[in-house]
């Protein structure tokens, strides 16, 4: 909302009349800040970013740190797994055992918006293949 509410006053509506607008449109439940927030870690999770990204791009946005938090916790997402999978589709099915190639991968998964201990947890995996 306060991401949407900044687009609409940097084009010049009144700060009034986005608010009785917006106030209308939550009434007729066809604005809704649980459902953005949901769908946005849902899409976001597919496209490999981590909780850590979430949480600071949709506090960027202006949601509330507690409804992230209720979102991630509600989120059926294993977030080791989630990493394992963007890990793979960068570097390949073979963990590296040099650690200097240990430290890129965790760092990329970092970047990623993983945690550095879902980075280790995928580091520390055996190879299936």
């Amino acid at each position: 909302m306060a991401e949407l509410r900044e687009k609409l006053a940097a084009r010049g509506f009144d700060a009034e009349e986005v608010e009785i607008t917006l106030a209308a449109l939550m009434d007729d439940r066809l604005l809704s800040e649980d459902r953005f927030v949901e769908n946005f870690v849902g899409s976001h999770t597919r496209r490999g970013h981590g909780p850590v990204w979430l949480r600071a791009e949709l506090e960027r946005r202006g949601i509330a740190s507690s409804q992230v938090t209720e979102t991630l916790a509600s989120m059926d997402v294993d977030w080791v797994e989630a990493a394992e999978t963007v890990r793979r589709k960068r570097f390949g099915a073979k963990v590296p055992a040099d650690f200097k190639e240990q430290a890129r991968q965790a760092r990329f998964l970092q970047y990623r918006g993983f945690t550095a201990e879902q980075a280790r947890a995928v580091l520390r995996k055996v190879p299936d293949t």
